[in-house]
């Protein structure tokens, strides 16, 4: 069992993650800032192949154009010494005052332009940097009040932004796609595409719609009571899963950002199987980036952030060992064909046959023998459950 992360695993982490200081809305920080450089060196230490960051992760708010510079000479600096790549940039539209009712959706007309501009520089930077995604994440755009939103109307404006903005990368030939990242709530009391199928439809109304797909997160679906596996699966048979958000999350409830693993195991290990074995004839389902969007706990030091950052890669690759494992296993092969798991794939029509057809045939109706799945013709689902339960224990 080799669990050591190499940069073919294609592990990556958001600047933001490793750097936070810890601060909570009970409590100030506990740890100093990060530094980037250290940031950089250190997780190519640890085996992840990519940093991804927020623009005033990397400098202020308020940073000039020289600090600015300064800043991203050091990133690439850094980057150019570990041989790290940065996959994804993103954009804050939620941390500063000025951002209190949205960004693309603020009622505020100014504001609404402002972060158009704000996010124009911050593509010019993603290209510089040759990340080929555009994270997009509405934590702002939302409200609390039925009353104070209208939501028509801010759905029209965020299709404004985004269609924008896919104009900007054609029109400068940036190899960049959008991701948009769902979230049900938190900071605001209702976000707007709340979920991954919100994000779907919305998607669909765009100008360019092949131009923007999903970053779904673990936490964010899980907190409104959603399977992560089923969201994903989705996404990828809509060829939308541009990137993906990794970390933990018990129950429904704020959103916690544990390391991967550390919340519903179960459902990170059959989200793993996925991404790793759910493609045709067995082929990986997801190439992209295993990002990892987490918070190393408030009760840790630096050498704790380091031990986390590492739990989460070392965490996925006993996960795709473990789903590895599950899919070799010959009594695993034997209950999936007993359970019929890939009939599902077998066309329910014959070929050739339209509704005229399946009407005339009696064996799929009149005569089709309904009483013979009372007290018979099992699924035997339990017991594939536990088979899989007993490889992600290691008992087999």
């Amino acid at each position: 069992m080799n669990l050591e992360p190499t940069r073919e695993h294609k592990f990556s982490f958001g600047l933001w993650t490793v750097g936070w200081e810890a601060q909570d809305q009970f409590g100030s920080g506990t740890r100093p800032p990060l530094d980037t450089v250290e940031a950089v060196e250190r997780l190519s230490e640890l085996g992840a192949y990519g940093l991804t960051f927020h623009d005033n992760d990397l400098f202020p708010f308020d940073a000039t154009a020289a600090q600015r510079r300064a800043e991203i000479d050091r990133l690439k600096g850094a980057l150019e010494s570990t041989g790290m790549i940065v996959p994804m940039v993103t954009t804050n539209l939620f941390s500063h005052p000025v951002f209190k009712d949205g960004g693309f959706t603020s009622n505020d007309r100014g504001v609404r332009r402002f972060a158009l501009r704000k996010v124009l520089e911050n593509l010019d930077l993603a290209a510089e940097l040759g990340a080929p995604t555009f994270v997009m994440w509405g934590g702002r755009e939302g409200s609390e009040y039925d009353s104070a939103k209208d939501i028509r109307g801010a759905l029209e404006r965020y299709r404004e932004a985004v269609n924008l903005l896919g104009d900007y990368v054609t029109d400068k030939g940036y190899n960049i796609r959008f991701a948009i990242e769902p979230k049900p709530n938190e900071p605001r009391g209702d976000i707007l595409l709340p979920t991954l199928g919100h994000a779907l439809a919305f998607i669909e109304t765009l100008e360019r719609p092949e131009l923007v797909g999903i970053n779904p997160e673990t936490g964010h679906e899980q907190m409104a009571g959603l399977n992560f596996t089923h969201g994903i699966a989705q996404a990828l048979d809509a060829g939308k899963l541009f990137h993906i958000d990794l970390n933990g999350q018990r129950g429904i409830k704020f959103d916690q950002d544990l390391v991967f693993g550390h919340g519903d195991l179960q459902n990170a290990f059959s989200l793993v199987d996925l991404l790793e074995n759910g493609g045709p004839n067995g082929g990986p389902a997801y190439t992209g980036p295993r990002h990892f969007d987490y918070k190393p706990s408030r009760t840790e030091d630096i050498t704790g952030v380091w031990d986390s950052a590492a739990a989460n890669m070392r965490t996925y690759l006993l996960l795709k060992e473990r789903s590895a494992a599950f899919r070799a296993d010959p009594e695993v092969q034997a209950a999936l064909e007993f359970s019929r798991v890939d009939e599902i794939n077998q066309p329910t029509l014959n070929p050739g046959e339209g509704y005229t057809e399946l009407q005339a045939d009696k064996a799929s109706y009149e005569d089709f023998d309904t009483e013979s799945y009372f007290g018979g013709k099992g699924f035997g689902f339990v017991k594939l459950q536990q088979l899989f339960i007993e490889h992600l224990l290691g008992a087999r």
